[in-house]
């Protein structure tokens, strides 16, 4: 599969990535990594056309608020808490070129750092007027952005006092369901990114780098919000580092 979009052809070579770079199955300062990793070398399987081809999202399903997260999860009958920030971006292929009308979904904790789900055990308070998800459609320039709360630090059980770094989950689509990248995207200046044993896991610093959204002052706005920018690069040597799939789409 390509990262090209799929109405239009591709004339430009892919460009191959470096998989040195991309974190080992097993690393044991990432506990869970211990009992998950496959013990067997793993086996490539070619796609069908079936799962290149469907099962297709609905593009007419996107609704107003579904990537405004301090508001959908109430229909904006009232407002979650918490700093209030614009994540946005471009989805673009390994040559730079934007990827249209592409299905981006982001989960997240909120600004106390608990999930809304039923596993969540975290004793931060929920927030009853913030659901965690949102969705959007890339424009004809491959742009999306979210309105949302800035999540907060969360412990968890992995060795010792752990903490994990402020970050937001990343689902995209390509034009059926079969293609689908997940990624994390971390806020600069963050200090818990350097304690975090999952981003650790990531050896090549400038991999992890491009998985740190940028402070962007000129897209925040005064009064209301600070802004960060996550482009996600889909393919190349410069792609986006993606928990599935390390050769990207």
């Amino acid at each position: 599969m390509t990262a090209s979009h799929p109405n239009r052809a591709s004339t430009l070579p892919l460009i191959p990535r470096d998989r040195t770079a991309h974190p080992p199955a097993y690393d044991p300062d990432y506990k869970t990594t211990v009992t998950r990793s496959p013990r067997w070398p793993l086996i490539s399987v070619d796609s069908t056309t079936t799962e290149e081809t469907g099962p297709l999202f609905g593009h007419d399903l996107i609704g107003p608020l579904d990537n405004n997260l301090i508001l959908n999860y109430t229909g904006g009958k009232a407002a979650a808490v918490g700093e209030r920030i614009l994540v946005h971006g471009r989805v673009l292929d390994e040559n730079g070129r934007p990827v249209p009308n592409t299905l981006v979904e982001i989960w997240q904790a909120n600004a106390g750092g608990r999930y809304r789900h039923v596993k969540d055990t975290y004793f931060a308070p929920l927030d009853p007027n913030f659901g965690g998800c949102g969705r959007t459609l890339t424009d004809e320039n491959g742009y999306y952005q979210f309105l949302t709360i800035k999540p907060g630090a969360y412990p968890w059980p992995n060795r010792g006092n752990e903490w994990r770094p402020s970050h937001i989950h990343y689902s995209i689509f390509g034009h059926a369901f079969g293609q689908r990248l997940i990624s994390q995207m971390y806020f600069e200046g963050d200090p818990l990114i350097d304690r975090c044993p999952i981003a650790h896991t990531i050896k090549d610093r400038g991999q992890l780098d491009r998985l740190v959204a940028a402070l962007d002052m000129s897209a925040a706005r005064p009064m209301d919000f600070l802004a960060y920018k996550f482009d996600i690069v889909l393919r190349g040597r410069r792609q986006t580092m993606f928990e599935n799939r390390p050769e990207g789409l």
